[in-house]
């Protein structure tokens, strides 16, 4: 069964247009290589895929990496895309190529958000984890040019067993940055990334309950990525309030497959850049057609087809789980989210 029209169209569209990229992060999904792939699409392609794109019309369009400015015309896409109706964001890499880029033409390009990685409260960690040192300085610069620019700024932080200890630092972090929204990522193993780095599912909730008690008071917005019951503990302590999911323009109960669609640097389709699944091309077919269409996104819009708990769970439809760590942990997309302690009732969550 279907909700809020994910059967039509994604809300997200994540393309990846190269996946060159100059840092070594722990857990990159990527596994991003120094150079560019010879098979990347090319302009012409990239061109048909945005038209596409602009037919499709999902709400954002997401240009991601790898780093997507190691791709020279990486500008001259957000340009077409942004003519063509598209809402586009950009998510760069903190790297010396970002320092030299005017982020008022990023802006004039019609970037509409850049999103920056912090995955360490300080320079120490996050270097570390970016595997690159003045990754840290770095990128606190680009929040603040963003600023500057009048760009709006996210900030990512993917929460592993290593770095969940320094979750209060992060929050004070963002409370003297103040982006436009904090996006607290949930580990997939995927890519470089492992079962081991996974928190523990009590410490995350509990992580989850802060989190929850920030919505409507910080001074920026709050999402959670691939850490999905995050809107069940909303609902939990909000109530009614907790179910108009905080600072994205996309519905509760979107997921991978479910409202995401990943385009990879050589035009693989899939349903979300963790749950790496070979859909299709878009040489060869339309995404539209990839999304509405094949198995597997169809599946993974059906909440009565989840696993386990999930599939008993009286949040499912707003939750879901995460497919991709599922996935990355079982093998089977379709399981239980092993990041998740909640214990369901079983009974249906009435709609509202």
């Amino acid at each position: 069964m279907d909700y809020d029209g994910f059967s039509e169209r994604p809300f997200l569209v994540f393309w990846e247009i190269t996946r060159a990229c100059a840092l070594a992060c722990r857990h990159c999904r990527a596994e991003a290589q120094s150079k560019r792939h010879p098979n990347e699409l090319n302009p012409v392609e990239s061109s048909r895929l945005i038209r596409q794109l602009a037919e499709l019309k999902p709400p954002m369009l997401i240009l991601t990496g790898g780093d997507p400015l190691m791709r020279p015309d990486a500008l001259d896409l957000v340009r077409e895309a942004t003519a063509a109706g598209l809402h586009v964001g950009l998510s760069p890499s903190a790297t010396a190529r970002l320092m030299h880029v005017d982020f008022a033409e990023i802006k004039a390009a019609g970037v509409e958000r850049i999103s920056l990685s912090l995955d360490g409260a300080t320079k120490e960690t996050h270097d570390a984890f970016r595997g690159l040192t003045g990754t840290f300085e770095r990128t606190i610069e680009a929040v603040h040019r963003a600023h500057e620019a009048g760009l709006s700024a996210q900030i990512n932080t993917t929460l592993t067993r290593g770095n969940l200890g320094e979750y209060a630092a992060f929050k004070h972090l963002m409370f003297e940055l103040k982006p436009a929204m904090w996006s607290v990522f949930l580990l997939v193993p995927t890519g470089r990334a492992q079962a081991s780095d996974l928190p523990d599912p009590l410490d995350i909730e509990r992580v989850f309950q802060d989190m929850a008690g920030l919505v409507g008071r910080a001074p920026f917005a709050i999402k959670t990525t691939e850490g999905h019951h995050f809107r069940r503990v909303l609902i939990q302590m909000l109530g009614g309030e907790g179910r108009r999911r905080p600072g994205l323009r996309s519905p509760l109960g979107i997921r991978d497959g479910r409202g995401v669609m990943f385009i990879s640097h050589t035009g693989v389709v899939s349903p979300s850049g963790f749950l790496p699944f070979d859909c299709g091309n878009v040489r060869h077919e339309h995404p539209a057609d990839i999304y509405r269409r094949h198995p597997l996104f169809i599946s993974l819009r059906d909440n009565d087809a989840l696993g386990g708990k999930c599939g008993r769970c009286e949040f499912r439809t707003v939750c879901g789980g995460s497919r991709a760590r599922a996935y990355g942990v079982t093998g089977d997309p379709f399981a239980e989210d092993p990041a998740c302690s909640y214990r369901p009732r079983g009974a249906a969550l009435a709609a509202g």
